[in-house]
Order: C-alpha cells, then sequence, then structure tokens
C-alpha cells in the first residue's frame, strides 16, 4: 500500500453535538493519521455551543441540520462523503485514529465493504460503563443468534466503509444505525467484516440516553429480521 496513499481519498465523518471541548484535538489527531492520504474531514452539526465557529476555523467540510439524534446525522455523513473510503467516528475522541491506515489498508487487501471496529475486550473499563458493555454483549449476542453475523460490538460508531456501496446498503434513518450497518451488510451480500480497535475515555459529557437507545437497538435488531 506504500506509495499509493495520496492516491486514495478518505472520508472521515462525524455527528457533532455541542463538541467545542473536543472538536479541535480530535481534527487534530485525525490529521496526524490520515497525512498520507487525500482526505476529507465533514461534521453534520447540530450544537448550540461554538462547534460550527471552531470548525469553521480549523477548515473542516460542515453540514447544519436541526437535532434530530446521532442516527440521522451519521446517515447524513455517510451519504454525503466524497471519499473513495469512509471513516465514522464520534467527535469525543473516543476511537482511535491511528487505526484508520489499517482499516483502509485491510479493506484493499480483502477487498472489504464494511469493516466494524469493535471495542469490547477484556481491557476495557473506565472507558464504557459496565450497564453500556453488558447491554452492547447481549445485543452483539442476539444478532450473532438471529442473523449467524460474527459480530461482539453492534453499537460501535467507528466503521470503514466503501463509498460505492452506500446505495446498496439502503440506509434508513432509523435511531440505532449501527446494528443496520452490520445486518444488512450481511443481508445484501457485502463482503463485511469485525475488526477489533482500542476505545479511550471520552472528552466531555456522554449524551446517550440508555433507555431510548435500548429499546430501539431491540426494535432495529428485531425489526430487520422482517425486511430485505
Amino acid at each position: 500500500m506504500n506509495g499509493t496513499r495520496e492516491s486514495i481519498s478518505i472520508s472521515v465523518v462525524m455527528p457533532t453535538y455541542n463538541e467545542e471541548a473536543s472538536l479541535a484535538q480530535v481534527v487534530k489527531d485525525i490529521r496526524k493519521h490520515t497525512s498520507d492520504f487525500l482526505v476529507e474531514i465533514l461534521i453534520v452539526d447540530s450544537s448550540s455551543d461554538k462547534t460550527p465557529e471552531i470548525a469553521k476555523g480549523l477548515k473542516i467540510k460542515v453540514i447544519r441540520q436541526p437535532p434530530t439524534g446521532h442516527a440521522v446525522a451519521l446517515k447524513t455523513a455517510i451519504e454525503s462523503a466524497s471519499g473513495d473510503y469512509i471513516i465514522t467516528a464520534d467527535c469525543d475522541n473516543t476511537y482511535p485514529m491511528e487505526s484508520v491506515p489499517g482499516l483502509v489498508s485491510l479493506m484493499l487487501k480483502k477487498n472489504l465493504d464494511v469493516i466494524s471496529c469493535n471495542r469490547i475486550s477484556k481491557s476495557l473499563k473506565r472507558e464504557m460503563s459496565k450497564r453500556n458493555k453488558l447491554a452492547n454483549i447481549l445485543a452483539a449476542f442476539t444478532v450473532r443468534i438471529l442473523y449467524g453475523i460474527r459480530t461482539r460490538d453492534v453499537a460501535t460508531g467507528m466503521f470503514c466503509i466503501k463509498r460505492s456501496i452506500v446505495k446498496t446498503l439502503g440506509l434508513k434513518p432509523y435511531p440505532a444505525l449501527p446494528p443496520e450497518i452490520i445486518i444488512k451488510a450481511k443481508k445484501r451480500g457485502l463482503n463485511y467484516v469485525e475488526q477489533d480497535i482500542p476505545y479511550r475515555e471520552r472528552i466531555g459529557k456522554s449524551k446517550l440516553k440508555f433507555t431510548y437507545a435500548a429499546r430501539e437497538y431491540v426494535r432495529v435488531i428485531v425489526g430487520l429480521l422482517f425486511k430485505k
């Protein structure tokens, strides 16, 4: 892959909602680890703080939309990306941008369409609450049983997706987008794998509404059994 990276275009896309404390650090990290690629950094922003002003100063692409939830913003981000490969992440510094070159390399080596990134490991401690970790383990178990997909993390925010297959996924604005991507990749016969990544403590407060998220994950995981 060395010597060809400069001809590979990637888009790193993130939903943002009041990320003024972390945005500059995350963008710096992205640029540090993707300097060998043609890189687009894109955020879909619904903030009421200084996030859009900071983004303007950082010279990244900003799409503003009303606050309609993480999944809707992420869907917009994926469908608005221009790179050959799309890296999704959250803007809270939890996802390792140093993993991006390896993800792209794996996509090329194995001609993959989708990689989802697994955060669940024995070393995971304060980075994720015990409640969230247990819920994710149960959700991933359910997906393995219902769909036969080898996955341990169906709530990950980090994917690498070949842009040419985005329309094939046919994403809907479900509140639980990560399991939708994983399940539809399997149902559409796409070349999909899961890759382990490290996970870090977030900058800022979590905006996850646990009860709502858990209900929607169950609805999407079970509901997709009856859809093409």
